[in-house]
């Protein structure tokens, strides 16, 4: 198996890391995290320049690449901790109007994503549902040429920088679930907005009577429950690339703080009791790379029971190795690794958060175990 990468695939990986080195140090970051919603229009712009927002999108719409190159990018963003709502809007809300769009919301929506003009949130989870993705109580009830939405969301990350959102409700008339197109602004729609613990932005929504045109259902009226799956699992991609991204700075990061404080004369880097918890730190980063390329590799996999069964195993994995990464980084910068000064306590948050996020290490250890013996028997 040929894991190199083309010669456009490096170029796009190495534009976006120069442009994040650049452009988002980590002061910019800390001035960013300190704005209404931790969000910056000039970074979102720039990495509109760089063309990032199109990617896995179809090329009538401006669009190229695709889940090789958003892992790649995905890497580069946990690499320097970026906040704006790339997996939001291209990887949840982008995939599901690609492939499940009519084609007027695809020639209209697709292009907005492509050049940066639209942010689009994915307001599905529900208080009480941990990770159950059928576990909707959102109503939407149909009328002559519109629907109206009942219900709450909880958690929809990005929602308060968003532009667009999707909703997911149970369809009464279709007997499943559907999803809908809401502008942020729609009458009896309300959002109580506010950080997650890595600094995110994030909301609930709460729907009250939300009046929406039949033209804003987004696909088959009862089947998008299949969709969500297929766009959740390419998320857990993505986080897995994400997570990848930041151990891999963490551990530059940590082996560079160690190779310069002095202890006894020397840089403590040199201590063998030290260089052991490095070697261990760099081969579980190396081993949740390789699970992550599995994840990018079946993301897209038709059959679900398959696909299911790889990303659970790579997100169990790589949450494991981000919980290992950072506890040792803290623990190796002392008691300054856990001050807000420091970078390395961001990425802590951030890997924590990943973990957490579409499901912990406990979930996906249940979940792959399960498809497991479902398929043995």
């Amino acid at each position: 198996m040929d894991f190199e990468f083309t010669e456009d695939q490096s170029m796009l990986r190495d534009s976006v890391r120069r442009l994040i080195a650049r452009e988002y140090t980590f002061e910019r970051r800390q001035a960013i995290l300190k704005s209404p919603h931790g969000f910056s229009a000039e970074i979102w712009n720039l990495l509109a320049q760089q063309g990032v927002f199109a990617l896995g999108l179809p090329e009538d719409a401006g669009g190229y690449g695709g889940a090789t190159e958003i892992m790649l990018v995905m890497e580069e963003l946990g690499r320097g901790l970026v906040l704006e709502p790339f997996m939001s809007t291209v990887v949840l809300s982008g995939g599901l109007i690609r492939d499940h769009g009519t084609v007027a919301q695809r020639a209209q929506l697709l292009p907005k994503i492509a050049t940066g003009e639209s942010r689009v949130a994915l307001a599905h989870h529900e208080a009480g549902a941990r990770y159950v993705l059928d576990h909707v109580s959102t109503t939407a009830a149909r009328g002559k040429g519109f629907y109206v939405l009942n219900g709450g969301k909880a958690v929809v990350l990005d929602a308060p920088v968003a532009n667009l959102l999707v909703v997911s409700a149970r369809d009464e008339a279709a007997g499943g679930l559907s999803l809908f197109l809401v502008e942020p602004g729609t009458e009896g729609l309300k959002l109580a907005a506010y950080r997650t613990q890595d600094g995110r932005s994030a909301g609930d929504l709460t729907l009250e009577n939300v009046k929406v045109p039949t033209a804003a259902r987004l696909g088959s009226p009862g089947f998008a429950l299949a969709a969500l799956e297929q766009a959740v699992d390419c998320a857990l991609a993505g986080l897995c690339a994400e997570a990848v991204g930041a151990m891999e700075a963490v551990n530059e990061n940590t082996l560079q703080y160690l190779n310069t404080r002095k202890q006894f004369g020397q840089p403590i880097g040199r201590f063998q009791v030290l260089q052991h918890r490095m070697a261990d730190m760099f081969l579980m980063a190396t081993q949740a790379k390789s699970m992550s390329y599995l994840a990018t590799g079946r993301c897209r996999d038709p059959d679900r029971s398959e696909r299911r069964r790889a990303l659970s195993a790579a997100k169990a994995y790589v949450g494991k190795a981000a919980r290992f990464v950072g506890q040792q980084a803290v623990q190796l910068h002392g008691g300054m690794g856990m001050s807000a000064e420091l970078s390395i306590s961001h990425y802590f948050k951030r890997l924590t958060m990943i973990n957490s996020t579409f499901g912990d290490v406990d979930h996906h250890v249940g979940a792959f175990s399960d498809l497991l013996r479902a398929q043995v028997s």
